[in-house]
């Protein structure tokens, strides 16, 4: 029997797979909306302004190059440090009154067009030019459509308002401010995706030999049945189906329409208070999934057999074994001293832990009947992950995939519900990281491949499980590649994954003529005892 936790887990984690996404945290942004033309071609680079005030090393601050003027450096140590002065007037729309000498020029927005003001900039001999938002966001800097004064001699950067008015501060008190700006570049693969890589395949592996494990040993169980003829036989397919949850076609449909419900939700709703929920919703279900894996890999040593063959009624949860009851709390305490330290630099191993013990929970319990229901579920999450990473910006200026992954608006560093790593040779920073969807939804079809191998008694070269998990992997791979030509910008790892996964499960086994039993049975015909024992009789009355 699954317990009532597991099932609340199993509904938490399909909410969850509402986010499908690989992020590497953008630093180049591409703009369509302000195309490029001669003099007017850069990319929108974030850019490092680290400051001194009065030759003390203070804050480093985030910022963004315009599409005109030169390019920066890329090294810091190439980086000139330079003083910075206030313009005067301040939003640098007419010559400035106070004399510049290669200095760095800080300047408010409006009044005037960016390029106005970097070539007064430029002309008053400035060696750069820095404007101050009148937000904290920051905005791309583009050149107006009748400006042809576009060949700019110095760069420009575009500071948050916060950022902006503390120099302003600094200035004012008479301090002496001095910054660097370098936009330094990201490598082109970072160690935290290939561990992330990793940890995605091991997840599923895992998962996939429980759930086969589990398949063969009920399969074996009900052989016997059959051989003993026993009457209780007809009582032990309704229990043997209560281990379990098998996915309709109707409910991969349904999957589509609550995922991008819940979606929108979370992106209507996000806020600190909002993300604190889900941060209680991803406990419970990791307590869940920590506990139900300790618990079935203690199991396999001898000293706990015992104890988790013991079991003790307890009101709404039934009958449980004395050795969930004795590692439940360990998972409880596990789970809130996460929650509570979530923003400790090293928090990321605990969400990891919790969000792989809960997938693994989930494709243990969670199947796919057939190959019909499978590539119905992945067609419908291909769709999905399209839709709210690309076109979603065309209803709501954003892509509402990316917000949500990110958190934005919520003061959080991200949403639970993704496995993440530190990029920790990127010097930007930051997480890499994968949606549970990314790995839930393209693991059932891969542990259903490997229970139906092990049914049908295949090898392994043979079966279908080693060329899906291949396919999956590959598909995965892709998807990083594909995150590092976009410079970062989040991809949705199911357009690449469905297309490799689904298409060698289905050209494999019309290659191999089984594809009418996977899409309809999905599991091998296999002859009763009975019929068997008599053929053999008769054979050896032969």
């Amino acid at each position: 029997m699954v317990s009532v936790g597991a099932i609340y887990s199993v509904v938490y984690v399909f909410l969850f797979v509402a986010v499908n996404l690989v992020l590497g945290g953008d630093i180049v942004h591409h703009d369509d909306v302000a195309p490029r033309r001669p003099g007017c071609e850069n990319n929108f680079v974030l850019v490092k302004v680290p400051t001194w005030i009065d030759g003390v090393e203070n804050n480093e601050y985030v910022g963004v190059g315009a599409r005109f003027g030169p390019t920066l450096e890329s090294k810091e140590k190439r980086a000139n440090l330079t003083r910075v002065v206030m313009a005067d007037p301040p939003d640098c729309c007419t010559k400035p009154k106070n004399k510049l000498t290669s200095e760095i020029v800080l300047v408010h927005r409006g009044k005037c067009s960016f390029t106005t003001k970097a070539n007064i900039a430029d002309e008053a001999g400035a060696s750069a030019i820095l404007i101050i938002n009148y937000r904290t966001e920051l905005f791309k800097m583009v050149c107006e459509e009748n400006e042809t004064d576009v060949d700019i001699g110095i760069p420009a950067v575009m500071l948050p308002q916060d950022a902006g008015l503390n120099l302003e501060r600094h200035l004012k008190n008479n301090s002496n401010v001095s910054i660097q700006l370098y936009s330094p570049l990201r490598p082109l693969v970072d160690v935290a995706e290939v561990f992330l890589w990793l940890m995605a395949v091991g997840t599923i592996l895992c998962a996939s030999y429980w759930s086969a494990w589990s398949a063969r040993e009920a399969a074996i169980e009900q052989e016997k049945l059959l051989k003993d003829a026993s009457e209780d036989y007809a009582n032990t397919e309704n229990v043997g189906s209560s281990g379990y949850v098998e996915i309709s076609t109707v409910a991969a449909i349904l999957f589509v329409v609550i995922a991008s419900c819940f979606l929108v939700m979370l992106y209507k709703l996000m806020s600190f208070w909002f993300v604190e929920v889900l941060v209680v919703l991803f406990c419970i279900g990791g307590v869940e999934g920590l506990q139900t894996c300790l618990v079935a890999l203690l199991s396999c040593f001898s000293w706990f057999q015992h104890p988790a063959q013991t079991f003790v009624k307890i009101p709404f949860f039934g009958a449980v074994s004395y050795l969930t009851v004795a590692v439940t709390p360990f998972c409880i305490v596990f789970a809130v001293v996460w929650a509570v330290y979530r923003r400790a630099s090293c928090a990321w191993i605990g969400q990891d832990v919790l969000g792989i013990t809960l997938i693994i929970t989930v494709l243990q319990i969670v199947r796919i009947p057939n190959l019909k229901v499978g590539t119905v579920l992945l067609s419908c999450a291909f769709l999905y992950d399209i839709f709210w990473v690309f076109v979603s910006k065309w209803w709501f200026h954003e892509s509402v995939m990316i917000v949500v992954a990110r958190g934005d608006k919520s003061g959080e560093d991200g949403i639970p519900m993704l496995l993440k790593i530190p990029r920790l040779f990127d010097p930007w920073g930051g997480y890499s990281i994968i949606g549970f969807g990314d790995i839930i939804l393209p693991g059932l079809i891969v542990a259903f491949s490997l229970r139906y191998d092990w049914l049908a008694k295949k090898n392994l070269r043979g079966g279908y499980f080693l060329w899906a998990m291949t396919a999956y992997g590959l598909g995965l791979l892709i998807t990083y590649v594909a995150l590092n030509l976009m410079d970062g910008h989040g991809q949705p790892a199911l357009l690449y994954i469905v297309p490799f996964t689904l298409g060698t499960f289905l050209s494999l086994g019309k290659k191999r003529g089984e594809l009418k039993i996977l899409w309809t049975r999905g599991e091998p015909e296999r002859p009763c005892p009975h019929i068997q024992e008599d053929n053999q009789s008769v054979n050896n009355h032969h």
